[in-house]
C-alpha cells in the first residue's frame, strides 16, 4: 500500500494527471478487499490493481470517463449482473481525476508580470517567467516560481506546452511581443494572451493577417488586450483584471 502512496506523490511531483481509484465497499465474493487502490492514466496504462479481469477493465474505462469530465464519482458494479463475473459479488469503487497542475507562462518580467506572478501563486498555478533582461529577473523575489533568463527565440523551443498551459505575452518590446505570439499562436494552450492598447492590437492583427502569420480565426482566439475590462489603472489593477480572465477561461466561463 505504501508503493501506490510515493508513486501519487512521485506522480504530483512530477505534474503528471491521472485518475485515483478506491475499492470503498465490497459485499459477496470479490477479486479485492475494500481500500484496494489503482491509477489510470489518459492513456489507460494503469499502476496498482483493484482485481484485474472484467472489473478491472470496466473501472479504467470509467476512469477514463472522469479524466475527461474532471468529475469525481461513486460507481456501484454488481459482478455478476453486470459483468458476468461467476464470483458474484458487488463493488463500490470511488473514482477522482488528479489533473496536473494549471501552468502560467509569463513572458516579460516587469512591473505588470511581477505582479501577475504574485497574484497567480495564489489559485495554484506553477508559474514560469522568462525575460532577456537579467537584472529585471533577478529583480523578481518571489518564492516558488521559476525564472529562465535568455533571449526568447532560444527559451521558446524548450517549453512544454499543453492545453492546461495559460500564456501571458507582456514584455517591454511591442517587436518581442508579436514574435513570442506568433510562436506560441499554434501551440497548444488554456489561454494565450497579449498585454497593450487598442491601437497595438489593432496593428498586430493587422500584421499577424497581412504576413500570412494566423487565420483570422486563430488570431480571434488571442485575447488581447489582455484581461477583463474593469478600467484597470496601474500593474496591479491590470494584474487582477488578467487573473479575472484566467479564471474565467479554468472555470469555462464566456464573455460576452
Amino acid at each position: 500500500m505504501n508503493d501506490i502512496f510515493l508513486k501519487i506523490a512521485e506522480e504530483r511531483k512530477s505534474n503528471r494527471q491521472f485518475a485515483l481509484c478506491i475499492s470503498v465497499s465490497t459485499r459477496g465474493s470479490v477479486p479485492r478487499c475494500p481500500g484496494a487502490k489503482m491509477l489510470v492514466y489518459p492513456d489507460g496504462k494503469i499502476f496498482g490493481t483493484i482485481g484485474g479481469g472484467r472489473i478491472e477493465k470496466k473501472v479504467i474505462e470509467d476512469a477514463l470517463s472522469v479524466l475527461k469530465s474532471q468529475v469525481s464519482v461513486l460507481r456501484h458494479y454488481d459482478l455478476l449482473k453486470d459483468l458476468q463475473m461467476s464470483c458474484g459479488g458487488s463493488m463500490d469503487v470511488y473514482i477522482e481525476p488528479v489533473m496536473s497542475k494549471n501552468k502560467l507562462i509569463i513572458f516579460g518580467a516587469g512591473h505588470t508580470g511581477t505582479a501577475l506572478a504574485k497574484r497567480a501563486q495564489e489559485f495554484d498555478f506553477d508559474i514560469t517567467m522568462i525575460d532577456d533582461r537579467k537584472d529585471y529577473l533577478d529583480a523578481v523575489d518571489i518564492i516558488g516560481i521559476s525564472k529562465i533568463f535568455g533571449a526568447y527565440s532560444q527559451v521558446m523551443p524548450e517549453l512544454l506546452f499543453d492545453a492546461n498551459t495559460y500564456i501571458t505575452v507582456m514584455t517591454y518590446s511591442h517587436q518581442c511581443d508579436r514574435e513570442i505570439l506568433s510562436y506560441c499562436i499554434r501551440k497548444p494552450s488554456a489561454y494565450l494572451g497579449m498585454m497593450g492598447s487598442h491601437r497595438k492590437v489593432e496593428l498586430t492583427k493587422k500584421a499577424f493577417s497581412e504576413e500570412g502569420l494566423a487565420t483570422s480565426e486563430e488570431i480571434e482566439r488571442v485575447d488581447m488586450p489582455m484581461g477583463i475590462e474593469i478600467g484597470a489603472d496601474g500593474p496591479d489593477e491590470i494584474a487582477i483584471s488578467i487573473i479575472a480572465k484566467l479564471i474565467s477561461v479554468k472555470n469555462k466561463i464566456t464573455h460576452q
